[in-house]
């Protein structure tokens, strides 16, 4: 007769008293799972997260309370959770997993790792460790109503970087500067502005009409209204933008008349850009005061204040506002200070809601309300307190299977929106096997990248390559050309020399073979180099086999909104679109006796990462260059509001 504990088997029983797990993230899923598995009767727990509790954590993450706002959400998730089993032994790490402290021999002292993750580049990262560490991983992820787990094995099951993941979807330079045609290029337009006056420079988050524009060439009979173009902005444009701005007092006025009547002026003369598109209307504040009322306030439409469109006055007067309160932060900073731009800070959002509209307001488009732009300059995605409760449990279930030795009866399993045919809502379908492929788990990892060896440099190597498209964190790349030429080492102050060095000036030519080494990771990745000068514009590198990383066709307005204000941030991003989310008739059915191998693209559940050669939805990343990560805050669970589903 088999002695039971609770519900459990006396054997698993024991097993879960006596065996040590790990929790990356302590958010949304976090704070669920780590409740679970306290009520479960695991007690040996390690929790890591990086971030502090904010108070939009508070409507989903039930082990924290308005008095822990600030503080660290592991430290509070473990206080909490210890009121279910004051008994169970939980550490807490308010600290990235990211950091190099957490090495290979850190995830051996676990025989399970749980991922309540909510971006790409720490998932990569703890995938990668536990392949080192040959520690069984479950991964997990939610974007609105859908939900997703999955468990990794090496040499059992994909790892999490088998499948290619849909690229971050981004946007070309002269589209946000130049022509405009759905709002989230104004949205992000509006983002780059922020950081221009007030936040940190950066020269590829240009504002101003990129002259350099193929589509705009100028004709020999432009050259008058060129240079009356050049005459009405003055010396404007040869400084930077918040030199230019510093040197007005952060006039909200002038403001006003540079980005939306001069430079859409100076637009206008670049001629090529209107043959087919409706040309911009610009915007004068006198004009615009004049013909308001004193004391005229936007009307007052129906529904929230924030899911409210203010007229265009109205948004004048928002945006002036925001620029006072931001220029008294600055003061209040002291000279040389910066912002930093968060949807959470009022003036900031504020600012970014006028902007963009403004903007939206000349290029003919419908604007928005402050709702749906803090959406999509947030790329928020609504969480789902009921998702990650079930998405949770099922990560536990998952959990026990594998301590009770039947990792071969482990599954991903897809939570849809809306039951499919068989009123089923968990679909589940059998691991695949690793992918031969794979530049992360194959024996011998390999991969061949084109580039131009005479315009990339070494730290674009670093930084773009290596560390943001193959997720590094520290890497060492040795020349294979018989001497073992040093090009990268981790080791800081060796190797900064040749940083601004192009890979040519090293010897690195078509066919040469380069071996990078992340010890942290304990990976090793072999890249052939393959030089060609026929790179498309605003694209550094190719990975053979792979689609350009340039901008994919663009959606209609709606869509936009419907796909990024119905998916974690950055990085990891959802799998599901509007459209799929509603395709019911395509999802796999499957009852309960019957499981099925790995979903095709026609029948795998709207969220399946592991569709093959499926496109993604809008990521919510709006950048005119591959993102960068921040490492340090690699493991934030900001919310769960944010595209968590990979």
């Amino acid at each position: 007769m088999v002695q039971l504990v609770g519900s459990l088997r006396k054997e698993l029983a024991d097993s879960l008293s006596s065996c040590k797990v790990l929790v990356v993230g302590a958010g949304g899923i976090g704070c669920e799972l780590l409740k679970n598995l306290v009520l479960t009767g695991f007690k040996n727990i390690d929790v890591i997260d990086l971030d502090t509790i904010d108070v939009s954590n508070l409507n989903r993450q039930f082990l924290f309370q308005k008095k822990h706002v600030g503080k660290s959400k592991a430290q509070v998730a473990k206080e909490s959770a210890l009121q279910f089993c004051p008994s169970a032994n939980i550490t807490a790490y308010h600290d990235s997993i990211m950091n190099p402290d957490y090495n290979v021999e850190f995830f051996r002292k676990f025989m399970l790792v749980m991922n309540a993750l909510d971006n790409r580049a720490a998932r990569n990262h703890v995938n990668r460790m536990c392949l080192a560490a040959d520690i069984p991983l479950i991964e997990s992820g939610t974007a609105g109503y859908l939900g997703q787990v999955t468990v990794i094995k090496k040499g059992m099951t994909e790892c999490y970087e088998c499948q290619p993941k849909p690229a971050q979807k981004t946007f070309p330079g002269c589209t946000i500067r130049n022509t405009p045609s759905e709002p989230i290029h104004c949205i992000v337009w509006a983002k780059y502005l922020f950081n221009q006056l007030f936040g940190e420079e950066d020269a590829d988050q240009e504002v101003s009409p990129d002259t350099a524009d193929p589509e705009a060439a100028w004709n020999p009979e432009d050259t008058a209204a060129r240079a009356t173009a050049s005459e009405q902005d003055g010396d404007i444009r040869r400084v930077s933008t918040k030199e230019w701005a510093r040197s007005t007092g952060y006039d909200p006025v002038k403001l006003f008349n540079k980005l939306f009547k001069d430079d859409i002026m100076y637009l206008l003369t670049m001629d090529k850009l209107w043959k087919k598109r409706k040309a911009p209307a610009p915007l004068d504040w006198q004009q615009l005061e004049n013909s308001a009322h004193p004391q005229e306030e936007s009307p007052v439409t129906s529904g929230l204040k924030d899911q409210q469109v203010l007229d265009v006055w109205g948004y004048c007067r928002l945006f002036r506002h925001s620029v006072e309160t931001l220029r008294t932060q600055l003061q209040e900073k002291g000279e040389g200070a910066e912002l930093v731009w968060d949807k959470d800070d009022p003036p900031a959002m504020d600012f970014v809601t006028a902007a963009a509209n403004l903007r939206m307001n000349i290029f003919s488009m419908n604007m928005k309300s402050r709702f749906d732009v803090k959406s999509m300059a947030g790329n928020i995605i609504p969480a789902i307190a009921t998702t990650n409760a079930v998405i949770a449990g099922l990560i536990v279930l998952e959990g026990l299977k594998i301590l009770s030795g039947e990792l071969e009866s482990c599954r991903t399993i897809f939570l849809n929106k809306c039951p499919n045919l068989r009123k089923k809502l968990l679909v589940p379908c059998i691991l695949d096997k690793p992918s031969p492929n794979c530049y992360v788990c194959a024996s011998k990892p390999e991969v061949t990248v084109k580039v131009n060896v005479q315009k990339t440099t070494v730290l674009c190597l670093q930084d773009k390559i290596l560390k943001e498209r193959f997720g590094m964190v520290a890497p060492d790349v040795q020349i294979e050309d018989g001497k073992g030429t040093i090009l990268i080492s981790s080791e800081e102050g060796e190797t900064e020399t040749n940083n601004n060095k192009f890979l040519s000036d090293f010897g690195i030519r078509n066919g040469s073979r380069l071996q990078s080494d992340d010890f942290l990771q304990d990976y090793t990745l072999l890249i052939n180099v393959l030089h060609t000068e026929e790179l498309e514009r605003d694209v550094e590198f190719e990975v053979v086999g792979e689609a350009p990383d340039k901008a994919p066709p663009p959606q209609t307005n709606q869509e936009e909104v419907n796909s990024i204000t119905n998916g974690n941030k950055d990085s990891a991003q959802p799998s599901t679109s509007s459209k799929a989310a509603a395709d019911d008739d395509d999802i796999m059915i499957v009852d309960s006796d019957e499981e099925v191998g790995a979903p095709s693209s026609s029948a795998a559940p709207p969220t399946a990462t592991k569709r093959k050669h499926q496109e993604d939805s809008e990521t919510g990343e709006t950048s005119t260059k591959r993102p960068r990560t921040d490492q340090s805050a690699a493991d934030n669970d900001d919310d769960d509001d944010i595209i968590a589903l990979d």
